[in-house]
This record gives C-alpha cells, structure tokens and sequence, in this order.
C-alpha cells in the first residue's frame, strides 16, 4: 500500500497528530493508499508557510518572467508524467483512462498560459483631471490564496486555480479532496522538481471538519478558490465574508441540453450521452436535463436509449470501459436515492434505474447509465443535482418554453442546444441564464476561454484573462509634480 506524506514549506511531512486515512479504488473497493489526516495546525503551518515565502525570501524578488519560466518548467513536468498522474487519478476516482489521460495531456496548457501571462500583467498611467498630478496604477497580487478541489477531477481543477494564482505572485495552498488527495500529492512533486522555492506551494491533506474553518478564516489568507457543492460553497462563502476574504467559487449545475427539431440528429444524439454519461454524470457541467422538441421526441428517446444501452461498464483503466463507477460510497448512495425519488414522482425509468446484475461490477461503486422520461421540471430530479448518469428528459414545444424551462433552475452554470438555424443560436444563447454556452457541441473547455457560473453556480471566473485579474488588486499612485502644497483643508 502507498503511503504519502504532505507537503508543507518544502518538506515531506506526516500529519502533526500522526494520524493517516484510507482512501479506496471505487472499481474494486479496495484501499490502495494511506494519506496524512492533517488537522488545524497543519493547515495553520501551511498559511504561514506560504505567508513567509509571500513576504520575504527568493519569491516576492523573482521578475515576472522568472516566475514565468517556472510556471512553463512545471508544465513541461507534467507533460512528461502524465500518463502515471493519470492512472494515479483512476485508481482515486474511478473515472475513465481515456479521459483522465486526455485531461493530464491537456493540463500543462494552463502552466503555459499563464506562465505566458506572468510578464504581460501592466499597469495604466490616467490622465486624470489633476494639474500637477501624475497618476498610475499597478497590478500586485493578493497574498495567500486557498484552492479547495473536488474529487471528480483534482489536477485539472487545481490547474484552474494555481496557475494564475501563481502567475500573479500570489503563494498557495492546496486543500484536495479527502476521496482523491494522492494525485495532488503526486503532482507536488513536480512544484518541488521544477524549483519553485520553499513554500510557493503546500498541500493540507485531511476532512473540511478538521482543516476546511482553519483555510477559509486565518488571517494570512487573502482568498479562497472552490470548486464544489452549492452548500459547501455556501460555508466557505460565509466563513470568508467575514474578514473580506475574497473568492471564486464554481459550484453545482443542473445544464439544459436541448435538442430542436432541425438539428443534425446524430450528432446531439451523441453530444447528450458525452454530455451525462462519458464522466458517469460527475462532473458539474453535466447535462443532466435533455430538452427535446416534442415534434422528434420519441425519435430521440428511442436513439438515446440504443444508444445508451450499448455502453461498456467496467475498469476506468481499460481503454474500450465506456462508464466507470461513481466515485465515493456516499455519492452511490446519493445517486440511488435520486433514481428512487424521481419513481415515486412519477417519472418514466426507461433505461437502467440500479446497480448493475454483473458480477464482475459487485465489488465496485456502479450506477446503470439511467433515463427519466416524462419528467416535469418542477420534480426534484429536475431542479436538484445528482452528480451521477442519470438523465431526465423534458419536452418542448416552441422556442420560448425551451429557454423558460432551461432557466426555471437555481442553477447556471453552463447549457447546450442543437440546431441548425443561425437566428435561434443567436436568440438562445443570448436568452439562455448560464456562464458557458454550447452550441452542436457539449462539455468543450479550453484554458483560454472564461469559465463560471450564473445565480447559484457560484462567483467569479477561472481560465482565460478573467482569471488572473481575480487574483491581483488595484493600487492607485498619485504623484504630485507641484511646487508648493496647497491648503492642507481643502480636498483637492
């Protein structure tokens, strides 16, 4: 069995009350590693570990572009070990080999980036409406930032954080999931390999009960990044308001895809099971509400089902499984419960609806890909976010009742919708209450581009320029060019 030690300050080290937990492949349930059980005062050595390297030593005299060449160091690393952080991340996660390596493929682009965008940050000199007054403004970063991630997809989603976080000068540390802490603790590896100084980067490993009050309210740390449940958000939003911290937080969604009655039928038919089952529905931009038009509604239902019966259940590391398990045993539970409320609603199980009869699967965390049809948006397997492949198909009749139903949710964090008509994509997209928007495609990210939520989905942006201003502050410099100072008791 691995057993792992954190990261705190440079060093490798075990939890100060010594303690370790399990953690658990979610293909066959066995326990594969041992991860430190951190608690306050590891977090607290963490913060101001980060806040001396903030404050003093080699990080805060490095040049921009210094901080630039680590950040492309660090993605070079990460290209050259991804395909063992990716079988790290299945073995913790259970998700897909192909995804995951897809994924850990793609990350060193966000170090890239931003990397690239270290030396580009400029201030602006105002030609302001004072005579004999110089002004100019500077970017400078926060301070200590906090990056708390989920366990559907650890490095891409840190990578959403602490790259611009570094890029702009901040110092972090990373709090994963207590379900998927190896990979980050792998990847910390790789920050020390690169040559990033002592306490740029720490990893707190351990339960939000025991470390979660310590990282959001210390008064070292200047922001706090999440990406998770609407209700954990909802915490970390109250702890960190009340020092003023700030905060990006990407929460829960409960996407619309929809499919009108002159898209290519094909293709939505394949971006409706990408876009619910390809990440066993874990994943916050799921599209875990089909919208369909009700002229090809039965057409559609009848593809998708096909469609979905066909897929291959089984281990995330072998290339040809289609659907992994879920990843923890409170979220299968979770998943079943919802399959069982939206039958007592009275929704229509069309397809799957439990755990599967194979007895190669029994000793995993499997959920059957699952379709709902006859599903009102006002039930709760509508309104409320499963995380899991569970799809509930709705029904429309024109364009207006599509966007008043894909709005009808507290949620917006992204939506789809198939078409072939160039008026409706730019009236729906326009109308559609939600951070990212796709059109005859689903589930496309890119480092580049802003990703968000609307109302419950969260605050702020990650990826693309958006990100990196939400981790500096503006100063103001106002020099005074005059000669003699003028009357002290006047505002001038």
């Amino acid at each position: 069995m691995q057993t792992y030690k954190m990261f705190i300050d440079g060093r490798w080290e075990d939890a100060a009350s010594g303690e370790t937990f399990e953690t658990k492949n979610p293909f066959n349930g066995k326990v594969w590693a041992a991860i430190p059980r951190g608690g306050k005062e590891d977090a607290e050595r963490a913060i101001e570990a980060a806040y001396r390297a903030f404050t003093s030593g080699p990080w805060p005299k490095l040049t921009a572009s210094a901080r630039g060449h680590l950040l492309r160091r660090l993605g070079d690393l990460i290209a050259e070990n991804a395909e063992n952080l990716a079988r790290i991340e299945v073995t913790d996660n259970g998700k897909l080999i192909n995804e995951m390596l897809f994924q850990l493929k793609y990350i060193p682009q966000w170090y890239y980036y931003f990397g690239g965008l270290a030396d580009k940050i400029e201030g602006a000199v105002i030609p302001i409406d004072k005579p004999e007054t110089f002004n100019f403004t500077r970017n400078e970063p926060l301070g200590v930032c906090v990056g708390i991630t989920p366990w559907n997809s650890p490095l891409l989603l840190l990578a959403y954080k602490l790259a611009p976080a570094l890029a702009a000068g901040n110092t972090f540390v990373a709090k994963p999931s207590e379900f998927t802490s190896a990979s980050t603790l792998e990847f910390a590896k790789l920050v020390e390999q690169a040559g990033f100084p002592a306490g740029v980067f720490n990893v707190v490993t351990g339960f939000g009960a025991d470390v979660g009050e310590m990282l959001t309210t210390h008064k070292h740390v200047a922001k706090i990044a999440f990406t998770g449940s609407e209700a954990t958000g909802r915490k970390i939003g109250e702890l960190a308001a009340r020092n003023f911290k700030k905060v990006t937080l990407e929460l829960g969604g409960k996407s619309p895809n929809i499919v009108f009655d002159d898209a290519e039928i094909d293709n939505a038919v394949n971006g409706v099971i990408s876009g619910i089952f390809a990440a066993t529905g874990q994943t916050c931009i799921a599209g875990s509400r089909l919208l369909v038009q009700r002229s090809i509604h039965d057409q559609f239902l009848e593809k998708i089902v096909n469609l979905a019966k066909t897929a291959r259940m089984g281990d995330p590391l072998l290339t040809n499984t289609q659907v992994g398990p879920v990843t923890t045993p409170p979220q299968l539970e979770k998943i079943l419960g919802y399959i069982d409320i939206a039958k007592n609603e009275g929704a229509e199980c069309v397809l799957g609806g439990g755990r599967p009869s194979n007895p190669e699967l029994s000793n995993g965390w499997f959920v059957e890909p699952t379709i709902f049809s006859g599903v009102r948006n006002d039930m709760r397997i509508a309104q409320e976010e499963v995380f899991g492949p569970v799809l509930s198909v709705i029904p429309f009749d024109t364009d207006e009742e599509a966007v008043h139903i894909a709005n009808d949710t507290s949620y917006g964090l992204a939506a789809g919708f198939w078409t072939q008509d160039m008026r409706r994509i730019l009236k729906v997209s326009a109308a559609i209450q939600a951070g990212t928007v796709w059109v005859n495609t689903y589930r496309v990210i890119s480092y580049m581009s802003p990703l968000g939520g609307y109302k419950h989905s969260g605050i702020g942006r990650e990826n693309g320029m958006a990100s990196i201003q939400q981790y500096m502050q503006t100063k103001s410099v106002m020099i005074s060019t005059a000669e003699d100072v003028a009357n002290p008791f006047i505002m001038r």
